[in-house]
């Protein structure tokens, strides 16, 4: 067995390509397209400008069996004021040897840089996919939502890692009509002062803006949480907005200040299912039919700002995209993720008539006085 630090593009092109052979007889995995993997591990990401990467393979008998990165993130430890590293982009074979060899190169890294806490998956932070599907294998995944073999929490476990949080998923499955405690409180808000509007897709770099700024405000008190940058979720923006419905990304206001937003995107794991990572005449065919076939959304934000908290601002934005919902035929909506402990929000979720459905689990391992593996 050889641990390998990624230090060329044809190692990198490796450790990009190995779900693709990974997953290759597994029907409910969902492959991102190539071109923007290439983009997500290349300085077009702006994570790279407040955080240092490594990635390692490791190669049995001659053939690639795993891969991991080592993330140091900067605004993560000036943020939280911990020391904390994370390893990320796990994939490897069912084999404890291959595990321990890649968490190894990850806690060795880290430790040489005095870090006291390895946690993860991040890939690359919380503000993108993490944690290790643990329940709910039973329903394939929603866009930008991680997947991953069962055997992968045996092999945390197996090596010594330990439960950090866990992150739910809800499903709601659409009715004709929204619950009458949910209008009700939604005409409660209205009458307080609060609009909702879509976002102006012809002004969508702006609106995304007043999305960031609602979105620090409201999620800056939450485990783990990283504040997002312009160039962070201008990125984000530019990925979404070919599949953003207006309707679906609506901002809340009271006397024109922004307190509030909700952004549903279509389930386009259902095309990028039938698309093999490629885009080609054929897979673009294949694109163009299967998008007519989506029934899903995924709720991907929702924040409400704290002082406009418990006022009816989250009835009011469901009450003003359900129309939207309805007219989109969607049978169902995917509320993800939420803490396990942010009873606050599973509330809001479960008054709406969400049920939890899936669960991620983010693991941890001291650093301090610790032997390597």
């Amino acid at each position: 067995m050889n641990i390998i630090e990624v230090k060329c593009s044809r190692d990198l092109k490796r450790f990009r390509e190995l779900p693709f052979s990974l997953y290759r007889n597994d029907p409910r995995f969902v492959p991102q397209l190539r071109k923007e993997l290439k983009d997500q591990f290349s300085k077009k990401n702006p994570f790279f400008c407040h955080a240092d990467v490594r990635y390692f393979i490791v190669e049995k008998n001659g053939k690639i069996a795993g891969r991991i990165a080592s993330i140091l993130n900067h605004r993560h430890r000036e943020f939280q004021r911990e020391e904390a590293g994370f390893f990320g982009f796990y994939e490897s074979v069912y084999d404890k040897d291959v595990a321990e060899a890649l968490l190894g190169a990850v806690s060795a890294d880290l430790k040489n840089r005095g870090i006291r806490i390895m946690r993860g998956p991040m890939n690359f932070s919380t503000n993108e996919e993490c944690g290790f599907l643990i329940e709910g294998y039973d329903k394939p995944p929603m866009l930008m939502t991680p997947y991953n073999p069962a055997y992968y929490n045996d092999l945390m476990e197996q090596c010594g890692m330990n439960k950090a949080k866990d992150l739910n998923a809800y499903l709601y499955d659409v009715r004709d009509k929204l619950p009458e405690k949910v209008l009700r409180v939604a005409t409660i808000a209205e009458k307080r002062g609060i609009t909702v509007r879509p976002v102006d897709k012809k002004k969508f770099s702006a609106e995304m803006l007043v999305f960031k700024d609602v979105y620090n405000a409201a999620w800056e008190h939450n485990w783990g949480f990283i504040p997002l940058t312009d160039d962070e979720l201008l990125c984000l923006g530019r990925r979404l907005k070919q599949i953003v419905v207006p309707e679906l990304t609506l901002i809340a206001e009271h006397k024109g200040t922004p307190v509030g937003f909700l952004g549903m995107v279509p389930d386009f794991n259902v095309v990028l299912r039938h698309m093999n990572g490629s885009v080609n005449p054929l897979s673009l065919l294949k694109a163009l039919y299967y998008s007519g076939k989506i029934t899903g959304l995924r709720l991907l934000l929702l924040g409400i700002t704290r002082e406009f908290r418990n006022k009816g601002v989250d009835a009011a934005l469901f009450k003003a995209a359900f129309p939207a919902i309805l007219k989109g035929k969607y049978r169902n909506i995917e509320f993800s993720w939420i803490l396990e402990d942010n009873i606050p929000v599973q509330r809001i979720v479960e008054m709406v008539g969400g049920r939890l459905y899936k669960k991620y689990r983010i693991y941890e391992k001291s650093l301090l006085n610790r032997p390597e593996y």
